[in-house]
């Protein structure tokens, strides 16, 4: 597989962006507001946090299009507006990176749930074939399919963008710690999961969000068992406490890199940071990773 135009030796571990979400509300998003308009109506703030993260050294950077499925964007009145907003938001990432780190479209859950027939498999299909389209017509060359707690809708979202893009696709979900190990919010094992991204051709397999780094050194152990496909691990930074109602992430850049190490040695090929981590914890985590890269321990 290519990175920039360089075949990717998989030894070689790659850094990937942190977050998005937090960093958008920091900038003025109002919460439960749809942060996929913001490519419209602020694109320099979108742009903005591209180019922080490009700066701080990430290879995979992310579009600010996570809720930005048709089925999504219609609690919002936005569902026609889908391809328009996604396609925008790989271009302004493709825009800020110029060639210098991957785009990555990045696709989330759709908050509707198949097993109370909220949304049938074709619904879900074709909205995200939709979105990997428009993310892929905007610059994309990649495809992220994250926060998954849902093992079928990773699986349709998988196929659908590998099958509508022809693009390589990221398949990372979410785990819970539970007395009988990981688990997802439907109760889905790390196996199942895995199992599940290889037959729907997902070429990098992983985890990220809903609990903090410490919790996913265990997840990631148990999927370097599982695939020997690369793995992709973005936790948070820590586990967030409510101050104001808000949740408030207390970990700091340098603690969040005292646990990359123990990553490494696990073999997790992709690494950056979800909910809470900034780019000043991708600075930290690049210089762990270069050493390790370089073959200093």
């Amino acid at each position: 597989m290519k990175i920039l135009g360089k075949e990717w030796d998989e030894k070689t571990v790659l850094l990937a962006d942190g977050a998005w979400g937090t960093e958008l509300l920091k900038l003025g998003l109002e919460t439960g507001d749809p942060p996929e308009l913001w490519n419209i109506e602020h694109p320099d703030r979108v742009k903005g946090i591209a180019l922080e993260y490009l700066n701080a050294g990430s290879t995979f950077i992310l579009t600010n299009t996570f809720g930005g499925s048709r089925i999504r964007l219609e609690r919002h009145g936005l569902g026609e507006r889908a391809f328009e907003l996604n396609k925008i938001g790989a271009q302004l990432t493709a825009e800020v990176v110029k060639g210098k780190a991957v785009v990555t479209g990045d696709i989330g859950p759709t908050g509707k749930m198949l097993v109370m027939g909220e949304v049938t498999e074709k619904e879900l299909y074709d909205s995200f074939a939709e979105q990997a389209a428009a993310l892929k017509e905007g610059g994309a060359s990649w495809i992220l399919i994250e926060t998954m707690s849902d093992i079928d809708e990773m699986g349709i979202a998988v196929r659908a963008s590998a099958e509508t893009t022809n693009l390589p696709v990221i398949a990372s979900m979410t785990y819970d710690p539970t007395p009988h190990g990981p688990r997802t919010m439907m109760g889905n094992t790390p196996e199942q999961c895995v199992k599940r991204a290889e037959q729907e051709g997902a070429y990098i397999i992983g985890a990220n969000c809903g609990t903090g780094i410490e919790n996913y050194i265990p997840v990631a152990r148990e999927i370097r068992k599982l695939t020997s496909h690369p793995v992709w691990i973005k936790a948070n930074a820590g586990i967030p406490a409510l101050i104001n109602g808000k949740a408030a992430y207390k970990m700091t850049a340098e603690k969040y890199a005292s646990y990359i190490p123990e990553l490494l040695r696990i073999g997790v090929n992709v690494i950056g940071g979800c909910c809470g981590t900034t780019p000043e914890f991708i600075k930290k985590m690049k210089i762990v990773i270069n050493n390790f890269n370089r073959g200093i321990k």
